[in-house]
């Protein structure tokens, strides 16, 4: 018997071939009648940059600058689901119930991804391979080789090819 899935969670790095990997998501949700958060992590500033962002601004500039950025990121994984709905599945993203949420959490992707699986009590994590297809088309990137690793629910990692 398999595990009845309910929720997946598709972790997105916005690259370009994403999108192979999301329909691939709303396949799976579509067989299962489960529901999919999206999810994308924004890596944290290095330490460099954050000490420069703390010397030349205010505390409160700099919080503002990671804010917006965080929500710029949600308003770009928003049109693209807007997009995407239209163009593969003829409606508009309102109307496509399949979606439950989509965030932008900051911190290191694999981190994120894997708290955030178990916090939201999801049944499955979908990811992709890599996006950066000229290092090497055979290689699991690190991000999801890492959520392999370290995740305590099940891991569907999907290949990403140009």
């Amino acid at each position: 018997m398999y595990p009845e899935i309910k929720t997946i969670l598709y972790a997105t790095d916005m690259g370009e071939h994403m999108r192979l990997v999301f329909r691939f998501a709303v396949e799976l949700a579509k067989k299962h009648e489960a529901k999919i958060i999206m999810l994308h992590a924004a890596e944290p500033l290095s330490s460099g940059v954050q000490m420069a962002i703390n010397v030349y601004m205010p505390d409160i500039t700099a919080k503002k600058v990671l804010k917006d950025g965080m929500q710029k990121m949600l308003n770009k994984m928003h049109q693209r689901l807007d997009t995407f709905c239209e163009e593969e599945l003829g409606q508009k993203a309102a109307d496509c119930e399949i979606i439950k949420a989509i965030e932008v959490v900051n911190g290191h992707p694999s981190e994120v991804i894997t708290h955030q699986a178990e916090k939201l009590g999801v049944d499955l994590i979908v990811v992709g391979t890599h996006t950066n297809t000229s290092f090497s088309a055979h290689l699991i990137g690190s991000t999801a080789r890492r959520v392999t690793q370290f995740s305590k629910i099940p891991v569907l990692v999907v290949p990403v090819f140009e």
